[in-house]
């Protein structure tokens, strides 16, 4: 199987006279493992189907390894899918599922066994080749629906939510599954889903959407050290947003939040009119009250111990801000109602807008 690009411009899709997705446009690269990234409702599966061919854009177009496919129906697109339930038939065996697609295509018998064999194999199943789905874990059944995709030989796997029906366990252990047999074969594959997690664990980049647009493009590290707005910022991790105005005292510029509490602007720091000031809880820290530098007093109103982490919640004004920090054994902890300086360092800062 060859790796090939996927490429979407300009689509505008609508479902009556609401408008699903607008004007997206993305490049996928050949032998990438790409995510759609959203809340329910943002247009992921749409584009999704788009690709595959089930659903029609209004204007744009999408190209798959340079060739333009928006008219053609899915079953001359050469891309496979895998569906959220599986779709599997329950009265086959697995070995017969799998050949399912390349019976229907008509292709030689000893080509299809030769297929199905290979396929499974891929997946770890050939031993169970004869079982009936009801006879298979959810993550067995799972790999047979991406067997029965691959063994067509397609030239972009698409993967609509695959891990949703599976316990919290079996999704961790069947993504890695999807992931190294995504870099076996070298295949494009695009993953629709609204776990960050399962983005940020197998995919290469994630194109965060939100209300049918494509919000940012990037690696998961990119997309959560230099979210693009308020909106990436919230959905990837956990990240304090906080109002306020700019003041400037004795040369001084500050950050005034709810209260009246200012936290220190970087000199030089190009703050935007209306943007808020955003930073990740793991970026910050928690000192002792009078610690000096660029910190913000306030008071410890809870704190959670989580093992390798300790979380606190701030009180500072009238804003609570949530701070992470490593915990090493045999080091103070700071109790509720304790004053406390939260230090903030130049580079954790962001200034957002929505």
């Amino acid at each position: 199987m060859s790796a090939e690009g996927v490429s979407i411009r300009g689509v505008n899709v609508s479902y009556g006279t609401t408008r699903v997705l607008k004007d997206v446009s993305l490049e996928i690269q050949p032998g990438e493992f790409f995510a759609f990234l959203g809340p329910s409702g943002c247009g992921k599966t749409t584009l999704l189907r788009l690709i595959a061919g089930f659903n029609q854009a209004e204007s744009g177009e999408v190209r798959i390894g340079g060739q333009d496919v928006s008219s053609l129906p899915p079953w001359k697109r050469d891309v496979g899918m895998v569906f959220q339930s599986y779709a599997l038939w329950p009265h086959m065996s697995v070995a017969r599922n799998v050949a399912f697609g390349l019976e229907e295509r008509r292709l030689p018998r000893a080509e299809i066994d030769r297929r199905v064999r290979a396929a499974l194999e891929i997946v770890g199943l050939g031993a169970l080749a004869e079982r009936r789905p009801s006879q298979l874990s959810g993550g067995q059944q799972q790999r047979v629906a991406v067997a029965r995709t691959i063994a067509i030989e397609p030239r972009v796997l698409l993967l609509d939510e695959p891990l949703s029906n599976l316990d919290a366990k079996m999704r961790v252990q069947v993504r890695r599954e999807l992931r190294d047999l995504q870099r076996r074969l070298g295949l494009t594959t695009i993953f629709v889903t609204h776990d960050q997690e399962e983005a940020n664990t197998i995919c290469d980049r994630i194109a965060v959407m939100s209300d049918g647009v494509v919000q940012q493009v990037g690696t998961p590290m990119e997309l959560y050290e230099r979210p693009a707005n308020l909106f990436v910022a919230n959905f990837l991790g956990t990240a304090n947003i906080l109002d306020g105005r700019l003041v400037e005292e004795n040369g001084q510029r500050g950050f005034e939040i709810a209260g009246g509490a200012r936290i220190a602007v970087p000199p030089g720091a190009a703050v935007p009119p209306g943007a808020r000031l955003v930073f990740r809880p793991q970026h910050a820290g928690v000192a002792a009250a009078g610690s000096g530098g660029r910190a913000v007093s306030g008071v410890v109103s809870h704190r959670e111990f989580l093992g390798a982490n300790v979380r606190y919640a701030v009180r500072v004004g009238t804003t609570e801000i949530s701070v992470e920090t490593p915990f090493h054994g045999g080091e103070r902890l700071f109790n509720p109602g304790t004053p406390v300086d939260v230090t903030l360092p130049e580079q954790a800062i962001l200034w957002l807008k929505a």
